[in-house]
């Protein structure tokens, strides 16, 4: 058996820092844009606030990263922010965040309040119209993510007007800074590490589950946070897709495909996809057609990224998925991606019309994403995913790990 020395103190691969050099990243700078993204929409939406309850909403404005698993679904902790003025944040756990004050919370959550909740909100409520008065604001206009019904209750009897604050923190996270690319080019940096020493782990006998288990590894291993799903599954369950790591066992001659759905380093995502296959089978033709289709789509789809493509034409122009494998094919061909999956995301043809439009812009990054398994064909699907920055131009490869040799001759 290995000593720990051997298995944690003494392993060399992890670290990231060991390969390559940490990009030069100016913190505060990167500070200072995220929370003049969130004023200006703010202004645009005409609010004179905003109360942010969603763990990635508190990183992206405070950098504030304490127990965000628990937060997403126990709120704790909330940030006043306001057009002008200071960000208050209510219910602080570990150390100070890039913050000018620090209160009490109330009780927001079942965990907390109980069937008291009510009570909570209205005192929330009091805090929200004392909070305004404090930094001289006559406008009454309210944006509040993700709460409970009683806190909207209690706003409206307060006389505030409440409107939806995702569309201030969606919004403000849509176009990213050189500072943040560079925080997302080193959390991709790491996934890839993560999938390099999958990639090698991967041989019969080895269970889906410990594979992933290197990626998650890795990622913690190198200061990031989480994975939003543990999508790996091969051989007879690669197909459909959606399916997360399991106990079984990979056999020569599996498909194996993953998706890295990575919040890394600086609370940046890496969202990544690959399909190998696990020899020493060598790979049939029926794999090699697939993975060649899947490929097919990626390459015609990102021949599409420009900036002012809107998400309509994108749609229309998409790579045309042969009847077989519309079924199956994944629930979208692009999603924006920033600290997590953003805004927007566009559907593929087959499925309809998009249910909105908009723009692409430079400075957003994409996902490219392509599923092809046929209905009711078992252990033959492959799913590939590329990220990119949209450029003046068009866009800038940011995912760098190849396709799979064996599978594209």
């Amino acid at each position: 058996m290995s000593s720990p020395d051997s298995m944690i103190v003494g392993e060399e691969w992890s670290e990231l820092s060991r390969y390559r050099d940490m990009p030069d990243i100016d913190f505060d700078h990167l500070h200072r844009y995220r929370i003049g993204r969130i004023r200006n929409e703010l202004k645009r939406a005409d609010a004179a606030m905003c109360v942010l309850v969603n763990p990635i909403s508190l990183r992206y404005a405070a950098e504030y990263r304490s127990y965000a698993l628990f937060q997403s679904h126990i709120p704790t902790t909330y940030l006043f922010v306001p057009q002008e003025g200071p960000v208050v944040i209510h219910g602080l756990y570990g150390p100070k965040p890039r913050v000018d004050d620090i209160k009490t919370n109330r009780s927001i959550s079942f965990f907390d309040g109980g069937p008291n909740m009510a009570e909570g909100s209205r005192l929330l409520a009091d805090d929200i119209v004392n909070y305004l008065g404090e930094i001289g604001s006559d406008n009454r206009r309210v944006a509040v993510e993700y709460v409970n019904p009683s806190i909207t209750q209690a706003l409206l009897q307060r006389g505030l007007e409440v409107t939806d604050g995702v569309n201030v923190s969606e919004r403000a996270r849509l176009i990213k800074s050189d500072d943040e690319i560079s925080c997302m080019k080193w959390a991709i940096g790491v996934a890839e590490l993560g999938i390099s020493k999958l990639k090698e782990a991967l041989k019969p006998g080895v269970s889906e589950l410990q594979l992933w288990g290197l990626l998650n590894y890795t990622n913690l291993a190198n200061n990031g946070d989480w994975h939003d799903g543990r999508m790996l599954a091969s051989g007879s369950r690669i197909n459909p897709w959606l399916q997360e790591a399991s106990p079984r066992k990979i056999e020569s001659g599996d498909l194996v495909g993953f998706d890295t759905d990575m919040i890394g380093p600086f609370g940046y995502f890496a969202d990544i996809s690959r399909t190998f296959h696990c020899g020493s089978a060598k790979p049939t033709n029926r794999q090699k057609e697939v993975y060649q289709l899947a490929a097919k789509e990626i390459e015609h789809n990102l021949g599409l990224v420009k900036p002012g493509i809107s998400f309509l034409e994108f749609q229309e122009q998409a790579y045309p998925v042969p009847e077989e494998y519309r079924e199956n094919a994944y629930a979208c061909i692009v999603h924006a991606v920033g600290m997590c999956d953003e805004y927007p995301r566009i559907n593929p043809p087959h499925r309809g019309p998009n249910p909105y439009d908009g723009v692409i812009e430079a400075g957003m990054v994409l996902c490219i994403e392509s599923y092809m398994g046929a209905a009711g064909e078992t252990g033959v699907g492959v799913k590939l995913e590329q990220q990119v920055l949209v450029t003046e131009d068009g866009y800038e490869m940011l995912s760098s790990y190849p396709l799979e040799e064996a599978l594209l001759d």
